[in-house]
């Protein structure tokens, strides 16, 4: 997976130069699609798995070409249609993607400026493609779980049922959450009387809802700050009491009163939970402050390191990141995000403890 977001990683170099100087549709397709295809590992030069301006003739129309059709053991599995990289995809019209949908075996388009990438099936109504994309990626600006998302698409992990499979879930997910968004920022009508059947006896008139209104959006404040503490555990002053110290311990990993918890600190031991708890409990990934460093160990155990943050320094900040066998090498980083480029490092030494 880290090969994979470096490969990523110098695709959104090339789309970000394209940005600047690609000025025709053309001259985007050769900075950003075809490597970008060459990075799902498929032959652009290979014609049995990547043609250039595919025609297939639908009803009338004769002679109209997409872009490019990408064939997996001889057949069409995806269609694309590139776009000029200042072309906003919201604003451009892709009809051959909607009509070749339905006269070729592909169930899946992308739709590409190589500023971004509309992945698009047929998850409403079989064999006739979305109005709407399942899956958008911003070549410019990502995270890993979108690089895991893009993944999928690989020729080698590539299983069109799995997918159309996971963008109906993303589909339905991704509209609940937008619509759970908008009840946050400001709950419609509907939703306080739906809430306000479920605490209030009696009729929900208007003056009720207004009543019932800030009640309702304390209550779902309140909601998700409890979510988030139960799920990462925001309990620092608990976690730095150290019931029994474990044999061993070096004089600088004895906490101190004069020891400070930096947010930067917070962030890190947070971003590490998260990229640990697929494999394991959150809670069982620790913060224990000392002078010298911050460690994150697993079960508050020292026996057990994770990394340690070397952060106090003005100027510059350094992790040290741990194997199996407890070996630490020390990286410089910008900042606590910077953890994220070794996440395959840090699951492993997690499971490794698990």
């Amino acid at each position: 997976m880290s090969e994979f977001f470096d490969r990523i990683s110098q695709i959104s170099s090339r789309s970000k130069v394209a940005e600047r100087q690609a000025l025709t549709e053309e001259a985007t397709k050769t900075s950003v699609i075809l490597p970008f295809l060459q990075t799902l590992g498929f032959d652009v030069f290979n014609l049995d798995e990547v043609i250039p301006e595919f025609i297939a003739d639908v009803g009338t129309k004769k002679g109209e070409k997409v872009d490019f059709a990408v064939k997996i053991d001889g057949k069409i599995a995806m269609l694309i249609e590139a776009k000029p990289v200042n072309a906003k995809l919201g604003d451009t019209q892709f009809n051959q993607l909607f009509r070749y949908f339905t006269v070729t075996e592909a169930r899946l388009a992308i739709l590409t400026n190589g500023r971004e990438a509309w992945f698009f099936s047929d998850t409403d109504e079989p064999n006739k493609m979305d109005k709407r994309p399942f899956f958008k990626f911003d070549f410019q600006n990502f995270d890993r779980d979108q690089v895991e998302e893009l993944a999928r698409f690989q020729k080698p992990n590539f299983a069109i049922d799995e997918i159309v499979e996971a963008a109906s879930n993303l589909k339905y997910t991704r509209a609940a959450a937008n619509y759970l968004r908008k009840q946050l920022d400001d709950p419609d009508e509907d939703f306080i009387r739906l809430v306000g059947r479920q605490i209030h006896e009696g009729s929900i008139t208007k003056s009720v809802s207004e009543q019932l209104r800030p009640a309702v959006q304390a209550a779902l404040d309140e909601v998700i700050r409890d979510r988030i503490q139960d799920k990462l555990g925001v309990a620092f002053s608990g976690e730095k009491k150290v019931t029994s110290e474990p044999e061993g311990l070096a004089t600088d990993e004895i906490p101190e009163d004069d020891i400070v918890t930096t947010d930067e600190e917070i962030s890190a031991h947070m971003i590490v939970r998260a990229i640990g708890a697929r494999h394991v409990p959150v809670d069982r990934i620790v913060i224990r402050d000392a002078k010298s460093y911050c460690a994150i160990l697993m079960d508050n155990n020292n026996r057990k390191p994770i990394c340690r943050l070397y952060f106090n320094s003005a100027t510059t900040r350094h992790v040290g990141l741990f194997d199996v066998d407890k070996n630490e090498a020390k990286h410089k980083v910008a900042g606590p995000a910077d953890l994220y480029r070794f996440a395959d490092v840090i699951e492993k030494v997690i499971k490794s403890y698990a």
